[in-house]
């Protein structure tokens, strides 16, 4: 029976990517003998359902764990486990309500959980429950997506990592399109090697159906350019396209709802006027600025000869390669190519002054019948010039004047990517992240090649009796995308439905009109009849999040409630709602949160804390863009001190003197935390476990927030040093060396696992787990560590592992005293940002001396060497 101390559970965000470097072994005595996927998609609707389930082989109770990976464009709808017959469903109930059932439920206190996302395109699930000897479980994912057109095709992706041969492994795929299916393509992983063998093509109603199988032996499971002992790991990428022989588009309606998909090919391609605004600032020095130089001789390579094109390089200085717009001549386009060649990095960034240059230079040279686009590359906040953020935004809008649109290009995580995205949405463009890889390059030309063909400008979408209507208004579509409303019909007794399209083509006005009988028999199956409602549902509940970042005040409040009500009604786990699941533990509480795109950002999280009732589990999301993978890892531990530094008040910014580093230690039955300061410099013996032989330092210097080294060592072989620059881990054998910020590293040997991220990294040796996270902060960066798993039998010292701390608050004092082990303690209320955590929040705590609550010297916690 699990202890009723307050335990909890994290789940830990990481990118894992589709083919591990190192695989996790199959665990002994847990037999997947059945994993299916089946995954529907009805006119560009996907439904997906993952079903798994798993027997325990062994003759005693043991945790059993469930992971699959699904699309961050993806909103879960559902979640069970059946356990010895009885079924566990989620329930998705608003964030706050659900909040408020798992502290009902909580005996002690309130643990959090929490990390980041990384990643592109998946996002990692995770969780587990704890199964008796012989008995089984079956665990059931369902989402759902609305494909999106890019490059002329749609792509389903599905992920398979089992992490062990399953004897009864199928994946089942149903695409239904009433146009009929123009290709359709089987990729990925999954499809290479004998793996081929096992996928299986059906075509049926002259292209209106077609089914894909995958069926692979436990065999065949072994032998794929991923896989191993481990079984399946990796990919099944099926793209399509639908045949588009009406250009006014693809209209149905189905029980008063209607969607309209809208991607004319017949017209001619509108000539365009590109800016490219090009950071050169010092942090794009090294790879970024190669890869950027790169990716602008391909895409200057790929501008038609009656496009005009400008470049506009920029630091603390706006650099212009011409004044004006010039024609993409072949000569024009070699002394641009010379002019990008010889780009360089240096100073720091002017992005207010940089994007107001582009802005005027096509102002200044206006060409009717054309299509303008401003694109700007950065990777970095503004840091010269005009500095606050609302004033380049509003800068930006009022020249731009919704004239044309801003694409804005995040490179890395150390980008303001919130900004980016608030800026560009205000002026009809979008956000994209480019990520710090070896692929930069083609990430960059990708986005340019989705932007490169305009066909129609100042698009608008008419449905005369039709009602609550996803976006109409569209500033620009490109040759290869597709433009999707969807709406209900007012009046269902109506026999037929018109639409109407006006847009611009090349300076003239073009109509699109279309009337279709709304009691046409439905080509939609009966068990899918409901698809274009919750499809409806999805892309409302989309723009609603989206707008969130536009709006404000009561409109922002409308908005928000509106979208908080269809979540709930059709069941989607999104910002605003949780999912709560019951599990049958030992009192269990679970919270969890989907990741963020962005810096940092927040990960799905999970608490438990143990109590007698039922547990409950809570899955919830914290972001509206979901373009990255993430690991819900279930880790159980105790709360341990968090820590954080110190805010410093000062009258003359912005430079912040940092004396000290100021620890957080959390109190049972207090909410607010104490916290105490170690001056700086110092290296300190940060934790301890003599029993295990794991110790872990940490050296600050002067006048600088955090670490700038921390070593790990286990045992006597195993030894980490993380510095803010690199990492070095040697075991007494081998050496690793890893640099921060390339692709994800996993290393796993002897009792030590070893997962390396973007800003992140996750440590486990022996029984004892730590989470290094790199800051940056004033253009210093600096480490900060936090522990997330240990033994609750473990005897911990050092400065992090204090955890029998107590205080009451004395009434009736002029100076606010606690007490602390029968002694008075006089105490400040301060407050202090918590670098446990990318996104820094900061709480108050009662600021104490070292001495009060570690019972010894700073002196006893020093170290000469780390």
């Amino acid at each position: 029976m699990m202890d009723r101390a307050a335990l909890q559970v994290i789940l830990l965000g990481m990118f894992l990517m589709s083919a591990t470097s190192d695989p996790v072994k199959k665990k002994k005595n847990v037999d997947i003998y059945s994993f299916y996927i089946n995954s529907t998609v009805t006119s560009r609707y996907a439904t997906t359902v993952i079903t798994s389930r798993v027997a325990n082989t062994l003759n005693e109770s043991q945790e059993i764990q469930f992971e699959v990976k699904i699309p961050k464009n993806a909103f879960i709808s559902k979640f069970r486990m059946t356990i010895e017959g009885k079924t566990y469903d989620g329930v998705v109930k608003e964030k706050e309500a659900a909040q408020q059932q798992y502290n009902q439920a909580v005996s002690r206190g309130q643990s959090a959980g929490l990390v980041k996302s990384v990643g592109r395109t998946l996002e990692d699930f995770k969780t587990s429950v704890t199964v008796s000897a012989f008995s089984k479980v079956t665990f059931e994912l369902t989402y759902e997506e609305l494909l999106k057109r890019r490059l002329g095709k749609y792509e389903l992706l599905i992920n398979a990592q089992p992490m062990q041969p399953v004897a009864d492994f199928k994946i089942d795929v149903h695409i239904q399109e009433k146009p009929g299916i123009s290709f359709l393509e089987v990729k990925g992983d999954l499809s290479t090697g004998d793996l081929a063998n096992a996928i299986k093509t059906t075509r049926a109603d002259k292209d209106f159906q077609v089914w894909v199988t995958f069926y692979p032996t436990q065999d065949q499971q072994t032998k794929c350019k991923s896989c191993g002992e481990n079984g399946l790991n990796g990919d099944l990428l099926i793209t399509y396209d639908v045949e588009r022989q009406n250009p006014k588009g693809e209209i149905m309606v189905s029980k008063g709802y209607f969607v309209h998909y809208f991607a004319p090919s017949d017209v001619p391609r509108i000539s365009k006027n590109v800016v490219f605004i090009i950071d050169r600032s010092g942090s794009m020095s090294g790879r970024k600025i190669k890869q950027t130089r790169l990716a602008l001789l391909k895409i200057l390579s790929d501008l038609d000869e009656d496009d005009h094109f400008g470049l506009i390089t920029f630091d603390s200085e706006v650099s212009l390669w011409k004044r004006e717009l010039l024609r993409a001549t072949e000569a024009n386009l070699e002394n641009a190519k010379s002019f990008v060649k010889e780009i360089r990095d240096r100073g720091a960034t002017d992005i207010n002054a940089a994007v107001l240059a582009g802005v005027d230079m096509i102002n200044r040279h206006p060409r009717e019948g054309t299509a303008s686009i401003l694109i700007l590359l950065t990777d970095g906040d503004p840091t010269t010039g005009e500095t606050n953020i609302e004033k380049i935004m509003s800068n930006v809008k009022k020249a731009i004047g919704n004239k044309f649109p801003l694409y804005c290009l995040g490179f890395g995580y150390d980008v303001n990517f919130d900004f980016l995205t608030k800026m560009s949405l205000e002026n009809s463009g979008v956000a994209r992240r480019i990520y710090e890889d070896s692929d930069a390059d083609l990430q960059l030309q990708g986005f340019y090649e989705e932007v490169a063909v305009p066909l129609l400008t100042d698009i608008q979408l008419k449905y005369p009796g039709g009602t609550n209507l996803t976006k109409t208004s569209f500033s620009l579509y490109f040759n290869g995308s597709e433009i999707v409303v969807s709406g209900q019909i007012t009046d269902n007794s109506v026999e037929s439905f018109t639409t109407e399209v006006i847009a611009v083509s090349k300076g003239s006005n073009v109509t699109y009109q279309d009337t279709i009988m709304t009691k046409d028999p439905s080509d939609v199956p009966p068990e899918n009849e409901n698809f274009m409602q919750r499809l409806w549902a999805y892309l409302t509940v989309k723009q609603l999040l989206d707008r969130q970042v536009l709006l404000k005040g009561q409109e922002k409040e409308d908005e928000k409630k509106e979208a908080l009500k269809l979540s709930l009604k059709y069941q989607f786990v999104t910002t605003l709602t949780s999912m709560v699941v019951t599990k049958p533990q030992e009192g269990e509480v679970e919270v969890a949160n989907k990741p963020k795109e962005g810096k940092g950002g927040d990960g799905y999280t999970a608490d438990v804390d143990s109590d007698d009732d039922d547990s409950a589990f809570l899955l919830h999301s914290d972001a509206m863009d979901y373009s990255d993978a993430m690991d819900y890892s279930v880790m159980i531990h105790h709360p341990l001190p968090t820590y954080g530094s110190p805010t410093i008040h000062t009258t003359t910014p912005p430079a912040v003197q940092v004396h000290s580093n100021r620890f957080l230690l959390p109190v049972v039955g207090q909410s607010k935390p104490l916290c105490f300061d170690v001056p700086l410099p110092h290296k300190l013996r940060l934790l301890q476990d003599s029993a295990s032989e794991f110790s872990m330092n940490g050296e600050s210097l002067s006048e600088n927030h955090g670490f700038h080294q921390i070593a790990i060592h286990y045992k006597t072989n195993h030894h980490l040093i993380i510095s803010t620059k690199s990492i070095s881990y040697h075991n007494g054998q081998d050496k690793v060396e890893i640099l921060w910020g390339q692709e994800l590293t996993q290393h796993n040997t002897d009792g030590v696992s070893l997962v390396v991220l973007e800003n992140e990294m996750n440590v486990t040796m022996g029984n004892i787990g730590v989470v290094i996270i790199s800051h940056k902060k004033d253009g210093v960066k600096f480490l900060w560590p936090a522990i997330w798993e240990h033994p609750k039998d473990v005897n911990l010292t050092g400065v992090l592992g204090k955890s029998d701390i107590s205080y009451v608050k004395t009434e009736g004092s002029q100076t606010p005293t606690l007490k602390m082990k029968d002694k008075e303690v006089k105490t400040y209320l301060e407050t202090v940002s918590d670098y446990r955590f990318h996104s820094t929040p900061v709480q108050e705590c009662w600021l104490v001396p070292f001495q009060a609550v570690m019972e010894a010297e700073i002196s006893d916690f020093t170290v000469t060497q780390l």
